[in-house]
């Protein structure tokens, strides 16, 4: 895989944003990766889901799951990649589950895989499910590592990019004191 390819394509379908956004941690930032918008280009997500598996590829993966929203369709290319079953977990009364009968069996080796990690909390949340049902996890993998390879999800977590980008409590921000607007892009409603 090359870093610079996966960047060509992020600058390709309009990942990174400028401007002042709250994160779901409820910190503000300058800069926001919108990983929706690679997922439009099916060429793509198979490009890039291919570099995220390649890792994972002699690894025996039973199942790949990915947090509602955006490890759905990543989810769902690496399990075609994989050639193993996909599915995701989702938000019921604010804590991750596994809905539509979904169901992990006792022993299987699971793939948790995310568009992008900052704090890594809900692919934590997901783990824990895995674990709760009695099977392993193989690994993490996502897109993006937003913490600058500082999040510790208790398994070996592989991305695609790994980036740094600078957040501000929102008391501190220095957009928030410049009066620009603050835009909230994520799926989730910060905590």
């Amino acid at each position: 895989m090359s870093e610079a390819r996966v960047l060509e394509i992020f600058e390709k379908s309009g990942v990174l944003l400028e401007g002042h956004f709250q994160l779901t941690s409820g910190k503000h930032s300058q800069r926001y990766m919108q990983i929706a918008q690679v997922l439009q280009y099916p060429r793509y997500n198979v490009e890039l889901c291919g570099y995220l598996v390649e890792p994972y590829q002699n690894q025996q993966i039973d199942l790949v799951v990915g947090p509602a929203m955006g490890g759905i369709i990543i989810a769902y290319e690496a399990g075609k990649q994989l050639n193993c079953s996909a599915f995701f977990a989702e938000r019921e009364e604010g804590k991750m589950a596994f809905r539509r009968g979904f169901k992990i069996s006792k022993g299987q080796r699971v793939l948790v895989v995310e568009d992008v990690v900052t704090t890594g909390g809900s692919v934590k949340e997901v783990i824990d499910l895995v674990l709760q049902e009695g099977a392993q996890v193989a690994g993490a993998a996502s897109f993006v590592d937003r913490s600058g390879g500082k999040v510790d999800l208790g398994v070996p977590l592989t991305s695609l990019v790994s980036v740094n980008i600078e957040t501000f409590e929102p008391e501190q921000c220095p957009l928030c004191a410049s009066g620009v607007p603050l835009v909230k892009p994520g799926s989730r409603k910060p905590a």
